[in-house]
């Protein structure tokens, strides 16, 4: 009879030790227990810690209310502009009521998932293929917006989504390689042509202020011949500026307009037309030298024969006729000595 005791007292301990275990369940502190009672959702939603059921009759579901990250695949669409893109993304969400995950949809991560990627897709085909490459903000809040909107009757809260990358086909990737290398040839060349416009102002600027001081430009000569020279070359090429030329040139024109003071001409004016000109002065006769005898005569050379025909006088241009001098104006030449006679 006390052995039947001890029999079913240890079998109603265990009884109750089989029932706590499996009423009794642990929600972490964070999730969320949902709890159906034959089928049906209790209004409570238990909180992180110990808590009980009824094995049999109750059934609890835990729901994580972390921020989950999930991976949207890779989508292929057509831009609005018509090129061919592969994006793929990755969106950050939260349950905030855990009886609507449970109840409003079968399982709420497929769901969103499924959702994420149709957003995906549409706003691919809504966008140009600038806007994916440069303006993903704007795109990462149109593709949260399309994704929230069904996700809030789920008790999911979208935090945020963002694109990662936009695969590109390589003729597209070559052909934007190409327009943006001519951009930047482009700008090079601006810069280049901002530069050479400065340079030839300040240029201009120097070249004036040359002008006003002429000497400046053979010391801008020497110190160029100077910076060519220590670079120990065999041969130097020395260049000579037409403006250097133009400054001798006037330097001497004052010279030869104008006269010393106190110097005298040397040449005399030239007369007046149709004075008489001077008489030059007689030469001193020298003394009288014998004559010499006179060389032998050579024999008289045969006489060319005449010409067929005369060669054709070349047309010369017209002299100027001479002024007639009157006679009184020549100057009488002074007479030769006359030879000795030979004894």
């Amino acid at each position: 009879m006390v052995q039947d005791l001890v029999i079913a007292i240890v079998a109603a301990v265990s009884a109750g030790a089989l029932y706590l275990a499996a009423a009794a369940k642990v929600v972490k502190q964070y999730e969320r227990g949902v709890v159906l009672r034959l089928g049906r959702l209790r209004d409570d939603v238990r909180g992180p810690g110990f808590t009980m059921v009824i094995p049999g009759i109750e059934r609890l579901r835990k729901v994580n209310m972390q921020i989950v990250t999930m991976p949207v695949p890779a989508q292929d669409g057509i831009t609005r502009d018509n090129v061919t893109v592969r994006v793929d993304a990755v969106i950050y969400f939260k349950v905030v009521d855990a009886a609507s995950a449970v109840i409003q949809v079968e399982d709420y991560r497929f769901a969103v998932s499924q959702m994420a990627q149709t957003s995906l897709r549409s706003i691919i085909g809504k966008s140009d293929l600038d806007d994916l490459l440069s303006n993903r903000e704007k795109l990462n809040q149109g593709l949260e917006l399309m994704i929230d909107s069904p996700a809030v009757g789920w008790g999911v809260q979208i935090d945020r989504v963002e694109i990662k990358d936009v695969s590109l086909p390589e003729t597209m990737k070559r052909s934007m390689a190409r327009q943006a290398e001519a951009d930047r040839e482009r700008r090079a060349r601006i810069i280049n042509a901002d530069a050479e416009l400065q340079a030839s102002k300040k240029l201009a600027e120097a070249a004036g202020e040359m002008s006003a001081q002429p000497a400046a430009l053979q010391l801008r000569l020497l110190q160029t011949v100077v910076a060519v020279a220590a670079e120990k070359n065999s041969t130097l090429v020395l260049p000579f500026p037409v403006e250097l030329l133009r400054f001798l040139e006037r330097a001497q024109q004052p010279g030869q307009q104008q006269q010393q003071p106190g110097q005298q001409q040397l040449t005399p004016p030239p007369p007046p037309p149709g004075a008489a000109q001077p008489q030059r002065p007689a030469q001193p006769q020298r003394h009288a030298q014998a004559p010499r005898p006179a060389p032998p005569q050579r024999p008289a050379q045969a006489q060319r024969p005449a010409q067929a025909q005369p060669r054709p006088q070349q047309p010369t241009a017209a002299a100027p006729a001479p002024m007639p001098v009157p006679p009184d104006a020549v100057p009488a030449r002074p007479s030769r000595p006359k030879p000795l006679a030979k004894h």
